[in-house]
């Protein structure tokens, strides 16, 4: 069972997990979580930008930023992936939202195998706004078919290098454990969910019935992306949200 923190000034809690993301946020009473998605990926840089004048201009502050989606060009080693890891959280440190010596951000980043766009950018991403009378929210981070955090990814990976109709079930059931373990830290559920998104470049058709289906994964439909999970040798994850309110922003 996982354990949350609250951060009562901005709004949510969070499951402590890495230091480049926490395993998932959710609202705290008096606070709803609003997600944004951009109508094309926007590049790291520009878009910390533009997500710093979306909040100013809503009147909420940097702080209140509690969860993106990103989109890299293609699947990094383990050491590439620390090194991006180490740049992206400067950000961060410089919003203040590391003050308390632990990342609260969710973070899922994933890699599209058809159109990737040319360096790690921002799909979407989620903040709290005060809301006496909202309903619960939360948003989980993406998680693929390893254990984070726990030695290198190699060592944890479920059925590693096996994408065989066998493989890829217990993969899924991997990560379809991990969804619910972290709904439950954080109050949700699949009955409270409004999406769930699976980054995979193989068939989960399978699969789709007997464990998503039957489990309550789609009770509104499967958003499947056809992206790598961001680490070299895995194969399949899946992130999952409960949130009110969805905006687009124009490229």
């Amino acid at each position: 069972m996982y354990e949350t923190r609250e951060r009562p000034a901005d709004g949510y809690r969070a499951i402590p997990a890495v230091f480049q993301y926490s395993a998932g946020v959710s609202a705290l009473p008096g606070f709803r979580i609003e997600r944004v998605r951009f109508a094309d990926p926007v590049p790291l840089a520009a878009g910390f930008a533009r997500i710093a004048d979306y909040l100013k201009g809503i009147g909420r502050p940097l702080t209140a930023f509690c969860q993106c989606e990103l989109r890299s060009p293609g699947q990094f080693s383990e050491e590439g992936f620390r090194q991006f890891n180490l740049h992206y959280v400067k950000t961060l440190e410089e919003w203040g939202i590391l003050a308390e010596g632990w990342n609260p951000v969710a973070r899922s980043n994933v890699c599209p195998e058809l159109t990737p766009p040319p360096e790690p950018s921002f799909h979407a991403f989620s903040f709290t706004l005060p809301d006496a009378g909202a309903a619960p929210s939360f948003v989980t981070a993406g998680s693929g078919e390893s254990t984070e955090g726990k030695g290198n990814y190699a060592e944890k990976t479920i059925a590693l290098g096996d994408t065989s109709p066998a493989g890829l079930l217990r993969k899924a059931q991997f990560v379809l454990d991990e969804m619910e373990r972290r709904m439950v830290a954080l109050g949700g559920s699949w009955a409270m969910a409004t999406a769930a998104q699976v980054y995979t470049i193989h068939d989960i058709h399978p699969f789709l019935g007997d464990e998503l289906v039957r489990r309550g994964a789609a009770r509104h439909g499967v958003t499947w992306h056809h992206c790598r999970p961001p680490v070299v040798n895995l194969e399949y994850e899946m992130d999952v949200r409960g949130v009110a309110l969805e905006r687009v922003l124009p490229a």
